[in-house]
């Protein structure tokens, strides 16, 4: 049946919106993405049997939430590496963390292609996050002097569903939270969220902190593009309160409030652009990640080291979504929307897959 003059119009705006994104892009210093096309990304998601997982043998709570995600998630035995570590330190020595990596890698078997890092410190190492690290090794590319670009990922917006096959890349996300209780109720949530299709809401917030605001320039853009399969409301109030059906809840801020007041659907990820919201444990002025999944959301991120406002050092919402909503698991659908990452870390639970669909019987 040829579609209606009305989704004609939403058709070739849409297209229109497409072909402009790069030219934006170019006009406001950011790096052009090519929108990708739904159809061509790959219908499997990785699964258990793709992921490693990383043990400090060293920190008791560590090898509790292990055997708590194996449990859950039936991780291989092969595919859990154990390591050695001193406990209680928020970074690592760039030369103490390469014979960690060492080891992993030499362990690994060779069909893994992400990681799940049993710990929520240490969150960097020297002056790169801790799941880049992992990911890709330490390199002081990565790293920013001052307000400067940093390397790129291979991974950003890809359709690859094997990273460690074609980059040599293993996207790593951290089970993180204050104890064991919480990084449990935590992997509790990214079971439920599977094959869950939840009808919840995304929320992109543009704030009256203009520095903090950068994204809020991609907002029309995907309420645009995904409208027609998932509910988006933008919002130009700071506080987002007393909503029961959070999926995606995108914000810049350094603090975010009345988090409490809200309810994450299982899956949900949410974060906030500011300078360091990866210093998950450090006290200071700005928000911690952490705050996200003690308020009930599945994955967030945050920044490690000063970043400076660059959009392409923080997950971008329209590519996230995108992905997600495509049947990516979190880890696969955030790290793609990253594109300079070295300077953020990645915290959740990382198979959460709520929107591919359930196996026909």
């Amino acid at each position: 049946m040829p579609p209606s003059r009305s989704g004609q119009i939403k058709h070739w705006t849409a297209l229109l919106l497409v072909s402009l994104l790069p030219v934006l892009a170019a006009c406001d210093g950011l790096s052009p993405t090519p929108h990708t096309n739904s159809t061509s990304i790959p219908s499997a998601a990785v699964g258990a049997t793709e992921l490693g997982l990383v043990v400090n043998t060293r920190d008791p709570i560590s090898r509790r939430i292990a055997d708590y995600y194996i449990a859950k998630r039936r991780i291989p035995a092969a595919n859990v590496v154990r390591i050695a570590f001193a406990p209680g330190r928020n970074i690592l020595p760039p030369g103490e963390f390469r014979l960690l990596k060492t080891t992993v890698d030499r362990q690994m078997p060779a069909g893994v292609q992400v990681l799940a890092l049993a710990w929520t410190a240490p969150y960097r190492v020297g002056c790169m996050s801790v799941t880049t690290a992992f990911a890709a090794g330490f390199d002081a590319e990565f790293c920013a002097a001052t307000c400067n670009p940093t390397r790129a990922s291979p991974y950003f917006n890809s359709n690859s569903r094997r990273p460690f096959d074609d980059f040599g890349w293993r996207p790593a996300m951290l089970l993180a939270g204050r104890d064991s209780a919480m990084v449990e109720a935590l992997i509790d949530r990214g079971v439920a969220a599977d094959n869950s299709q939840p009808p919840g809401t995304g929320y992109l917030v543009s704030t009256s902190d203009r520095a903090r605001n950068v994204r809020a320039r991609y907002f029309n853009g995907i309420k645009l593009l995904q409208s027609d399969r998932f509910r988006l409301l933008i919002t130009r109030r700071n506080i987002l309160q007393y909503r029961d059906d959070v999926m995606f809840y995108f914000t810049g801020l350094k603090q975010v409030e009345k988090l409490t007041t809200n309810t994450f659907l299982p899956g949900a990820i949410a974060d906030h652009l500011t300078s360091s919201g990866g210093q998950l444990l450090a006290s200071g002025g700005q928000m911690s990640s952490l705050r996200w999944l003690e308020a009930g959301a599945t994955g967030s991120y945050g920044a490690v080291t000063e970043p400076c406002n660059f959009v392409e050092k923080f997950p971008r919402p329209d590519i996230v979504i995108d992905r997600y909503l495509n049947g990516e698991t979190l880890i696969e659908a955030y790290w793609k929307s990253v594109e300079w990452p070295g300077q953020g870390v990645f915290i959740g639970e990382p198979l959460a897959t709520p929107f591919r669909q359930a196996p026909a019987l």
